[in-house]
């Protein structure tokens, strides 16, 4: 049992909830589920940032980041004919902004079937290139690739969620005395669509702009201390693991054909009902089982998941990182989704 004056919430994001992400495996969105439970805001969930280039390696979680710099550096992405394929889709080709360039790759995988395009990096210059990017040389390098010399097979990973828990300038959210920063917070910086590096920024203000706010309220607060134990009563020992990895496949599977890059209302409210079964399902073990770690954490993807599908069907129009082919055009209304 852990009581608190203040509490801050800084649980990072919810890569997991796809089948591909650059996210580590504790990136299951806890703490944005706990508020949402909890009658907290939950705000504009549905501008869920994809990498356009990460690592294609079948069954590895969580992807290898192939950062943008490679591209900036004058790596160029290839269709599985070979041909240079982004000058179809935007005038600035390989150096268009993330969200073009991955519904751009994932228009091409669509195209063809395949699983991923590829990234050439042959025509740059060897000495350089392991230079500045060792790490990326060594990776495919562990996996029988020489970027100088081969192709780099790529594909779109989620990796960073725009949306979370609503806060305001010093990180206070709708519940008293909780406190959110990070990836699992909302503070509107970065808008529909995340540059680069804004992230690390972000969490260093806001944690401390928390930490600045809280100190000077701390010691005027009280709480009550007769909290009831966890009731355990009439639940089992869980003997069955794979009712759990089977869900979270299932549920990833679900986000990543409905609710990836290019949305639809058809694709989003088949998602809706897929994850409503599996809610449903998952109640039912939680409620009859003893708690475990992997069991809470199906428990808030699914969660997150029903907030990023929501939050999209209540978003009629294409903006930043949400794209819908219903809803091609931006409105001129600006409005926040708050779920």
């Amino acid at each position: 049992k852990i009581l608190s004056k203040i509490t801050l919430l800084a649980t990072g994001g919810c890569g997991q909830a796809y089948r591909t992400t650059t996210n580590p495996k504790i990136a299951t969105g806890d703490g944005i589920a706990m508020v949402y439970r909890a009658k907290g805001r939950i705000e504009n969930m549905e501008f869920i940032q994809f990498h356009p280039t990460a690592l294609y390696e079948p069954g590895v979680s969580p992807s290898f980041l192939i950062t943008e710099a490679v591209r900036g550096d004058g790596g160029i992405l290839r269709n599985k004919n070979g041909e240079a394929f982004m000058e179809r889709y935007d005038a600035r080709k390989d150096l268009a902004p993330r969200d073009i360039v991955a519904r751009a790759i994932d228009s091409e995988m669509k195209k063809a079937g395949t699983e991923h395009v590829f990234l050439d990096c042959r025509h740059m210059d060897k000495e350089k290139f392991i230079h500045h990017f060792p790490n990326i040389y060594n990776k495919c390098l562990s996996i029988g690739i020489d970027a100088m010399e081969q192709l780099i097979p790529v594909a779109p990973a989620a990796h960073y969620s725009c949306g979370g828990i609503k806060t305001d300038e010093w990180g206070h959210t709708s519940i008293l005395h909780l406190y959110a920063c990070g990836e699992c917070a909302s503070t509107g910086l970065h808008g529909a669509n995340r540059l680069a590096s804004n992230s690390l920024l972000e969490a260093m203000v806001f944690g401390h702009r928390c930490y600045i706010d809280s100190a000077k309220k701390v010691e005027l607060i009280s709480f009550e201390k007769n909290i009831p134990d966890w009731n355990v009563t009439g639940t089992s020992e869980p003997n069955e693991m794979i009712l759990i990895t089977q869900s979270q496949k299932e549920l990833q599977q679900i986000m990543s054909d409905y609710v990836g890059i290019v949305r639809t209302d058809t694709r989003l409210e088949r998602a809706m009902k897929r994850l409503d079964l599996l809610f449903a399902e998952t109640e039912a073990l939680y409620r009859s089982t003893k708690v475990s770690p992997q069991l809470c954490e199906l428990r808030n993807l699914i969660t997150l998941g029903y907030l990023i599908v929501k939050g999209a069907q209540f978003r009629k129009e294409s903006r930043g990182l949400h794209f819908n082919t219903d809803h091609r055009e931006k409105s001129n209304l600006l409005q926040d989704i708050i779920l």
